[in-house]
């Protein structure tokens, strides 16, 4: 009797237990449908590196997650108004945005946003470094001139960039601190307005992201010197522009990541169907061309290695921008280290 009741309890357990991973099998299984359209904030003008990346990538991503994705340009405060917007909206996977990993990492050093880059699930689609590019008839012939000529003339080598903080301004300030040269930065409204006044002769010396200096590479009225990166960066139509560690092997990797950003408490299901569908637009033939076009890398950094990506990001950047004055709150407020020597 006692051995008949034991099997039927085994087998109870049996059938419950079959029962219970019957259940939780497709709960786990299941991926986040939106049925509702998807509004994806980018926090600067319409046009520029992160308009038109947000734009491609939405585009692609639609055809996966079955919804339209609606771009929302909301400018200002150099990107902090989206983003705090986008943080603030309920956190239900409805609302995106997108953004270069500089600029997130600036915000709460320049006392621009209290929300920092560790609270945020990041996408990255494309890497754009930073050119050292000059006018075309600027008499240095390479970088190693460039940089005797600053050295020489501390002070006097005019330096166009987007603007405090911009990604042009930050490769300004990583230049002179690593390779102990002083330029006299001249910030303007944008990467394009930079690029423009130092054609026309009002600066010597542009430092902004390949995407933005390309056409003009192409066209002739840049003369680029090196890429700030660790890799030679081929532009169609011009050829290759050597990397800034071919002269300076210690120099960091010097440029933005450009992608799109969830924030943290977002549903886990939700950050699974959105990395299904960017891995897709990822590896899109609209998003190579779009990097062809544009003279960027191609990329596919999220979760773990996008979040480590960050923190060497903003160890580089926040400390030299406050360490050089243009920072208003030192990073060791939220914790970031200084870069290793």
């Amino acid at each position: 009797m006692k051995r008949a009741q034991s099997v039927r309890r085994a087998v109870w357990v049996v059938l419950a237990l079959w029962a219970v991973f019957a259940w939780v099998g497709p709960v786990m299984a299941q991926e986040w449908k939106p049925t509702k359209t998807i509004t994806a904030i980018v926090p600067w003008p319409a046009g520029g590196a992160t308009d038109l990346t947000v734009r491609i990538l939405a585009s692609e991503m639609e055809k996966v997650l079955g919804q339209r994705i609606s771009v929302v340009n909301t400018a200002g405060a150099s990107g902090a108004i989206g983003m705090q917007n986008a943080y603030d909206a309920p956190k239900d996977g409805y609302t995106w945005t997108g953004n270069a990993d500089v600029s997130v990492v600036n915000y709460p050093v320049l006392d621009l946003m209290k929300v920092t880059h560790r609270d945020w699930n990041q996408w990255y689609a494309l890497m754009t470094p930073n050119i050292i590019a000059v006018t075309a008839n600027y008499p240095a012939k390479d970088l190693p001139d460039l940089v005797r000529m600053m050295k020489e003339k501390p002070g006097q080598v005019a330096v166009a960039s987007a603007g405090v903080g911009s990604s042009g301004h930050t490769a300004l300030e990583v230049f002179s601190t690593a390779l102990g040269v002083k330029g006299r930065h001249i910030p303007y409204a944008g990467g394009n307005p930079a690029v423009v006044a130092t054609i026309s002769g009002e600066s010597d010396v542009v430092m902004q992201l390949s995407m933005e200096e390309a056409d003009m590479i192409r066209a002739g009225k840049l003369k680029p010197l090196a890429n700030m990166s660790d890799q030679p960066l081929t532009i169609s139509g011009y050829g290759e522009v050597p990397p800034i560690t071919k002269w300076y092997p210690s120099f960091p990797s010097i440029g933005s990541h450009f992608g799109l950003m969830l924030p943290k408490g977002v549903p886990q299901d939700v950050i699974a169907s959105v990395s299904k569908a960017f891995d897709v637009a990822a590896k899109s033939e609209a998003l190579a061309k779009f990097a062809d076009q544009k003279a960027v890398f191609l990329v596919n950094l999220k979760g773990a290695e996008a979040a480590k990506k960050m923190e060497d990001v903003a160890s580089i950047v926040t400390w030299t921008l406050f360490d050089t004055g243009s920072a208003k709150v030192s990073p060791a407020q939220f914790n970031i280290p200084k870069p290793k020597k």
